[in-house]
């Protein structure tokens, strides 16, 4: 795996494998990996020749600086994980400059309301400064495939709403969520939890679980105050937000009974301590019949 430490080396690098015509597939992270990052390299591994990751954290993405501080780097290990895999040809691991060579500002973007719902709202700005490094991002790696956790599902919505926009000539695959033997999402924040808190985790998934077995059989509302009863007993997670919405806008609903024709997806976000996890679910409703 060859590690490319700036933009004239990613450049080099690029120049080379075009001339042997070769797919590229590409992940973008911000390092602290774990097994859900190394899913998407296996994916990408099957569907290209190429396959090239990065590890940048970002800030214009986060809106408080202690939570920048805090997040885990651990740029040792994550190279030695990413070797062990043998998905990764190439790690290109930009500084500041060679992705905001104008200095840290985001771009001001507009995707049809998804950028305002769940984490828009409790968030403000988080997505212009994702979809600002995305873009950048895909503009100097130039893939054929790129590929995101289904995690952050929101994240992945608007990012396909982007490449549209901006008319990039790559696809966006979503990789399903990889998680803990508890049913925790995997995600680089759990490597702030306490053992007890990374345990007692599973309450999210859960709840999620819950949600989707009583959707269609009660109406929204109920199931929404059947998730905050669960938080309001539960000490050690405080819950930000739980959401049941239409897929395809991303917008809240409070339905008495699902419209069959409709896909819906529950969200929910929760601290524990100052760790803040997200988590979603696929819905479905009753009245539709499921695929054999």
């Amino acid at each position: 795996m060859q590690i490319l430490e700036d933009r004239n080396a990613l450049s080099s690098y690029l120049l080379e494998q075009k001339k042997l015509h070769k797919t590229l597939g590409f992940a973008p992270t911000m390092g602290a990996l774990h097994e859900g990052h190394i899913s998407l390299y296996k994916l990408a591994r099957k569907q290209n020749d190429l396959v090239i990751s990065s590890i940048f954290v970002n800030p214009t993405q986060f809106n408080h600086p202690e939570d920048l501080k805090k997040y885990p780097r651990t740029l040792d290990k994550d190279i030695k994980m990413l070797k062990s895999s043998n998905f990764v040809d190439a790690l290109y691991i930009p500084k500041i400059h060679d992705i905001y060579p104008e200095g840290l500002k985001s771009k001001k973007y507009h995707f049809d309301g998804l950028e305002n719902e769940m984490e828009g709202k409790h968030r403000p700005g988080h997505f212009n400064g994702v979809s600002t490094v995305v873009e950048e991002f895909l503009r100097q790696v130039g893939p054929d495939n790129a590929y995101f956790g289904e995690k952050d599902f929101q994240q992945l919505a608007i990012i396909k709403k982007l490449v549209k926009q901006i008319l990039l000539p790559v696809k966006i695959w979503g990789v399903p969520i990889l998680r803990e033997k508890n049913g925790l999402a995997m995600s680089s924040r759990n490597q702030r939890l306490t053992n007890r808190q990374r345990h007692s985790a599973k309450i999210i998934y859960e709840t999620l679980e819950k949600a989707k077995k009583e959707f269609g059989k009660i109406t929204a509302d109920e199931i929404y105050e059947k998730v905050s009863a669960v938080f309001r007993q539960e000490k050690n997670f405080a819950l930000e937000y739980f959401s049941i919405v239409e897929e395809n806008t991303l917008k809240e609903t409070r339905f008495a009974e699902p419209d069959p024709n409709i896909a819906y997806r529950a969200f929910i976000a929760v601290y524990a301590g100052d760790v803040r996890l997200i988590d979603n679910i696929a819905l479905h409703s009753p009245l539709k019949k499921e695929p054999c």
